[in-house]
């Protein structure tokens, strides 16, 4: 490739793309291009994964990707090809997958794989390989050099070992094992069980470093805690989320989480900020506060919102994806701190309060440098500096605004600014769950709006695009698109009723049942039926850093079916939950997301139908929402507003009116806030 010429991925929509638009190698976009290219030269393919906000895919594009030597081998002997598994997600768990029956040991990103040029079927791979060898890892130059003698000499026995790993992939991507006999709740009892015993009892989260959020489990346990009562689910998920908020994990001036913490304390993180993890651990906290009636959930619900509204939301109502790790160069340079550095922003007050509340009186605790941590309560500070703790607290408050101020005046992190529909469906749901709860009216305008974006650009004749970037939608929309933004629309219509969101609702809902259906086994493909065809189809049942998308496309279906008297939609639920039973019976701490939709199958959803005024539908749903119930949901339908199909006996009342229904059964309508309290409390009991 000429020096000074930019390569292909120049023309790319992606941000991560873009990053390596000037690098000296001859870089591709996953296509037809450079897939021809490969097939008519024989020659293999290097493929590169990772995403924008990655520290380690970072390093690896300045030590290799941006040296001339190094690329001027990848150019010799592959087509390379860059891919952002945010944009395409199928590509990266195939070949996360692949990596992992290669190497036997967990992918990551950067991921490095070499495929062979007529079935890109991998034949060697890797995660992060250094410019020179270290530590037990092989210069990436030798790698490339080796992995091209070895195609070249040894041809017959990569295609030998090609046909084991089609084969393999094959096997992965069936379901678990379908279920013939009745459904029960035997996994619910085990994952309880296998949860507890590798929890970490002092700092939450389970044992070990490095240590992630993973609200999929957290969420598990609350609901269990819900329907069993039992108090270590509870303690379990709060003592985590309190750790976690406490600690270097949660950006303690600004709010917001990060990707994870390299420690077992959740002190000093990994520093991009993902908005899919925020956006459950904000739907987290909010259940947490619920449940608990703990005002410190409340507080971090909050300032999380607060940082996707202030610093990941778009001009047009959408969501941005993720801030980096790095800036100037150096990963968490933006968000450490000295003790100079921070006096010089505060009063003397302020500073003897940060000061002992974020340990800048100890040692530094990252390169140098100080990351903030919380060290001492607001009741020890409110003692040691004699002040009342009202005043403690305005003062930590206006305090961090300072610096808050101060930071932003930095160079800051790479923002990747594309607007991806599944992500933007979990900051919705959290935005709108969060707003109705603790009943915060901004955030629940936020909630609105992003649908409205996404309908607009993003939708298409009832199918979604995956990524929308500077006006322009690319990318046939997955299996988690369509069924988060399911998930997220039942959700906001707890907070307003629009037919036009039930109507969505219902789009997406058939979008699943025609286009990515198992209509063999059950449950859900990841791509759609006339998406590219790949060396698998990706079936994900267990959940990674988000539930799986089967998961979520069980329990909203069975909720929307529940809701439209729809028997596809319930049905659809339950052959997805037969299609994973083996599994679920087998390992079910790998299925906490349909161990949600079991549970709901099993009991199903408490729908609450009120009718009334604006000020009477805020009276009655008080009322409904008193105590923490994840199975119930609350469809508040002013009296000016007829709703359809089987909705429409819910008619109008003098005074506002209630129907509890149970799945698709409904008690008598209750005609007073005390009679709906009467029917709530006889389902509330919790089973041992």
């Amino acid at each position: 490739m000429p020096a000074n010429r930019r390569n292909r991925l120049a023309d790319s929509n992606s941000p991560y793309l873009l990053q390596h638009a000037d690098n000296p190698v001859d870089w591709y976009p996953w296509g037809e291009e450079a897939l021809q290219r490969a097939r008519d030269e024989q020659r293999p393919i290097l493929l590169s994964v990772g995403y924008s906000a990655c520290h380690w895919c970072h390093v690896m594009a300045h030590e290799s990707f941006e040296d001339p030597e190094t690329a001027e081998v990848m150019n010799r002997h592959f087509v390379n090809i860059k891919v952002d598994r945010e944009e395409r997600p199928d590509l990266d768990r195939i070949y996360q997958q692949a990596h992992q029956l290669l190497t036997r040991r967990p992918g990551g990103w950067p991921l490095t794989m070499f495929l062979a040029p007529d079935t890109h079927l991998p034949f060697f791979g890797g995660t992060y390989f250094p410019a020179k060898a270290r530590e037990g890892l092989p210069g990436f130059r030798m790698v490339l050099e080796r992995v091209a003698d070895v195609y070249r000499e040894q041809r017959a026995d990569v295609e030998a070992q090609n046909d084991s790993i089609r084969e393999a992939l094959q096997q992965l991507a069936q379901p678990p094992g379908t279920a013939e006999g009745d459904l029960d709740a035997a996994p619910l009892r085990a994952a309880r069980r296998t949860l507890g015993g590798g929890f970490d009892a002092v700092h939450g989260g389970l044992s070990g470093a490095p240590k992630f959020p993973q609200p999929v489990i957290l969420q598990r346990l609350l609901r269990d805690y819900a329907a069993t009562g039992n108090r270590q689910s509870l303690h379990m998920t709060c003592l985590t989320l309190r750790r976690m908020a406490l600690g270097g994990l949660f950006d303690q001036v600004g709010g917001g989480f990060s990707r994870y913490s390299v420690d077992e304390y959740w002190m000093i993180p990994h520093f991009e900020k993902m908005l899919s993890d925020n956006g459950l651990l904000l739907a987290l906290y909010s259940d947490a506060w619920h449940a608990t009636g703990d005002a410190f959930f409340a507080r971090i619900a909050r300032e999380t919102a607060r940082w996707a509204l202030r610093e990941m939301r778009t001009p047009e109502g959408a969501f941005q994806s993720a801030l980096d790790a790095d800036s100037e160069g150096k990963e968490g340079r933006f968000y450490t701190w000295t003790p100079e550095e921070v006096r010089r922003h505060l009063t003397d007050d302020e500073y003897r309060l940060v000061e002992q509340r974020f340990g800048l009186d100890d040692t530094p605790n990252f390169e140098g440098r100080w990351h903030f941590h919380v060290y001492a309560s607001l009741s020890e500070l409110a003692k040691t500096l004699k002040l009342p703790r009202t005043e403690t607290e305005a003062l930590l408050v206006s305090a961090r605004d300072k610096l808050y101020e101060a930071r932003a005046r930095r160079v800051w992190p790479g923002r990747d600014d594309k607007v991806l529909a599944s992500w933007n469906a979990l900051m919705i749901r959290g935005l709108a769950r969060t707003g109705r709860l603790l009943d915060e009216p901004e955030l629940l305008q936020a909630a609105g709006e992003a649908p409205d974006f996404i309908v607009d650009n993003l939708l298409r004749n009832g199918r979604l695009l995956a990524s929308w970037k500077d006006g322009t939608a690319t990318i046939p929309g997955y299996l988690d698109d369509h069924a988060f933004l399911l998930d997220a629309v039942l959700e906001l219509l707890q907070s307003r009723w629009r037919d036009a969101d039930l109507d969505l609702a219902a789009e997406l809902a058939e979008s699943l049942l025609e286009h990515f259906q198992d209509r063999v086994h059950g449950g859900f493909f990841f791509t759609a039926n006339d998406h590219e065809d790949l060396i698998q189809r990706p079936r994900p049942f267990t959940d990674d850093a988000t539930p799986s998308g089967n998961a979520i496309a069980a329990l909203s279906l069975h909720r929307l079916g529940c809701i439209l008297g729809e028997p596809r939609y319930t049905e659809a639920a339950e052959r997805t939950v037969r299609a994973a039973w083996k599994g679920l019976r087998e390992a079910p701490h790998a299925y906490l997301g349909l161990l949600d939709a079991l549970d709901e199958l099993l009991e199903p959803p408490r729908i609450v139908f009120l009718r009334g005024s604006a000020s009477e539908l805020a009276l009655w749903r008080r009322e409904a929402e008193r105590y923490y119930d994840p199975r119930r949901l609350i469809l508040p339908i002013p009296d000016n507003v007829t709703p359809p199909g089987g909705l429409a006996d819910k008619k109008p009342r003098r005074g506002g009116g209630a129907w509890v229904c149970v799945g698709t059964r409904c008690l008598p309508p209750a005609d007073s806030t005390q009679q709906l309290r009467d029917q709530l409390d006889r389902m509330a009991t919790p089973k041992k």
